[in-house]
């Protein structure tokens, strides 16, 4: 039997240092639960570190000192459920400190703990020496599970994103572990919700059209018995719920789009349609879902040396040339000075430089095995200002960290044991998952090639004799994940696709991205939304946490595309 209730999920925090304006709005808007996503690979690095130095530790200080402590009572008075990954690597040890003030406060609400994710006492003799961090993901039916047993507030461990506002869906309308589609809506209306403001108008193409950044909305998403969702935002707040920027956030640092894996469901984004059905509220619908597959994805961070960090403004004529320069007399400098104590040389120098004209900031990256050889150097780079390039001046930012590097592998999901406040989750685990499930949506014609039946009138004219480019035609967002990019291209209208689509081919990509070295492409089909993924396998190495570009995070990636021109299709 269908369910005709409304289930508001309200997405509070997007990482553990997001705004601390988010939970107070969404418990003013009345939602029936706040979702807040903590866990980046990154941060499971980081917390694993702070584990190390303090066994009590383990978990990012934000959920009680800013997102959830000192809103306690008022959650406690709206019975607003909970639901947050805020524990890393020791969340038992959180959800003990949580009861501890829900009791000096002398309020009544109900704190369960997912745990079972963290492996890092395996025997993995694949992995690196150095370990900080090894976790499963774990998915959302231990979640609903707490919820069932009376938790308010469920602190987990590294369960998928997703799963935060799937787990809450399961528990309100009973969804069974084969109801593929409805558990796949809910992944979706979570993919959506999890980045917070992403999908109410932050980092949108079209900014401008985005108003009051400073009081924009959390996003909201009303969600169905049949897994669709409405996305919106609590009245009377600044930012945006359109076509478009919910078109962004379904894309976002997704691989292949017909087959989006968590631990329970293969998701298929390309059948999603999105409707705008009034001011700021996009309906979601059309979801497919494959059943999951036998495995969880393991995510290991372990320490890899040192990285010694400086930034040095240089201005004045030719200040990119006087850097350059001085960044090859550092390293050189460096290198010399390692010699001499007998340590080997840098295993990687690079310089990247930030602005143009005569102002620039370059910021210089060692890397060594020795914490005192990236220490000598930051130190000595302070030398510059009086030693080489006129126009230097004062170095900021100067700091030594440990490298933090990370992989990922699968394991069987029989050899992870989810526990739901130390005993063990036994829910029915299904699977089944085949690629040949996958119906892959009919692909458009040849991408260079000319495309029949599409006029050029459709296509709207350039401007005082402009060439037209990709933001004339479409809304765009990147991400990563590992070290690959994608980039979602969602067209403005759904004639301008086939230009898109024969402006884009694989080598236009990898020419206009050349500097980011050599990686493989692949595009994939999105029809539903009117789209592309455009897939960079290998162009971050090393990932976020290894890459010193000056967006690691691959969030420029789609901006910088804006900018190509497109080739008209004409019949």
């Amino acid at each position: 039997m269908t369910s005709d209730k409304i289930i508001r999920i309200g997405g509070g925090s997007a990482f553990f240092i997001d705004s601390a304006l988010a939970v107070p709005q969404l418990l003013e808007a009345g939602v029936d639960y706040i979702i807040l996503d903590y866990l980046a690979e990154g941060a499971m690095g980081l917390m694993g570190r702070l584990r190390m130095a303090d066994a009590g530790s383990g978990f990012p200080a934000d959920f009680m000192d800013v997102h959830i402590g000192p809103h306690l009572a008022r959650i406690a008075e709206t019975r607003t459920k909970i639901v947050a990954n805020a524990g890393a690597v020791n969340p038992a040890g959180l959800a003990s400190l949580l009861r501890a003030r829900i009791a000096e406060l002398g309020i009544g609400l109900n704190v369960s703990c997912i745990a079972g994710d963290d492996l890092i006492g395996r025997n993995f003799p694949d992995l690196p020496a150095g370990l900080t961090s090894v976790n499963a993901y774990l998915g959302a039916f231990p979640i609903a599970a707490a919820l069932g047993h009376g938790a308010e507030i469920v602190i987990t461990g590294r369960v998928v994103d997703s799963a935060l506002t799937l787990g809450p869906l399961i528990h309100e309308y009973g969804w069974e572990a084969v109801e593929f589609t409805k558990l796949a809506g809910g992944t979706v209306a979570g993919h959506l919700i999890e980045c917070g403001a992403q999908v109410t108008g932050g980092t949108f193409t079209d900014w401008r059209a985005v108003d009051d950044w400073t009081n924009i909305g959390s996003p909201i998403a009303e969600c169905f018995d049949d897994g669709s969702c409405i996305i919106t935002k609590p009245d009377g707040t600044g930012g945006l719920v359109s076509f478009g920027t919910v078109a962004e956030q379904l894309l976002y640092e997704v691989g292949d789009p017909a087959a989006y894996i968590v631990p329970d469901v293969v998701v298929d984004f390309t059948t999603v349609t999105l409707e705008q059905i009034g001011p700021d509220r996009v309906r979601v619908t059309g979801v497919t879902g494959y059943p999951p597959t036998e495995t969880l994805k393991v995510c290991a961070t372990y320490d890899d040396g040192w990285r010694g960090i400086a930034y040095q403004p240089v201005i004045g004529p030719k200040a990119r040339e006087k850097a350059t320069k001085q960044a090859k007399a550092l390293f050189d400098r460096g290198s010399i000075m390692l010699g001499m104590r007998g340590m080997t040389d840098w295993r990687r120098t690079e310089c990247v430089l930030i602005g143009s004209g005569e102002e620039v900031v370059s910021k210089l990256i060692v890397e060594h095995q020795d914490a005192a050889a990236a220490g000598m150097f930051v130190r000595e780079q302070f030398a510059a200002i009086s030693a080489m390039a006129p126009g230097t001046s004062v170095s900021f930012g100067v700091q030594v960290q440990p490298c933090m590097a990370l992989t990922s592998f699968l394991i069987p999901k029989a050899a992870v044991a989810a526990t739901i406040d130390g005993v063990p989750f036994t829910g029915r685990d299904v699977d089944g998952f085949s690629p040949a499930m996958i119906v892959r949506p009919k692909i458009l014609p040849g991408m260079n090639a000319r495309l029949d039946g599409i006029e050029g009138s459709q296509i709207p004219a350039p401007r005082s004799g402009v060439q037209l480019t990709v933001l004339d035609l479409a809304f765009t967002r990147s991400g990563e994940k590992g070290e690959t990019i994608n980039i979602a291209v969602i067209a403005r209208k759904p004639e301008y696709l086939p230009t898109l689509r024969a402006t884009l081919a694989p080598h236009a990509i990898q020419s206009w991205f050349a500097d980011l070295g050599t990686f493989d492409v692949a595009i994939y089909e999105v029809p539903g939304i009117n789209a592309i993924n455009i897939v960079l396998a290998g162009a971050l190495p090393g990932g976020i946490n290894v890459s010193q570009r000056l967006d690691p995070a691959a969030k420029g990636i789609g901006q910088r595309l804006l900018a190509m021109t497109v080739d008209i299709i004409t019949a």
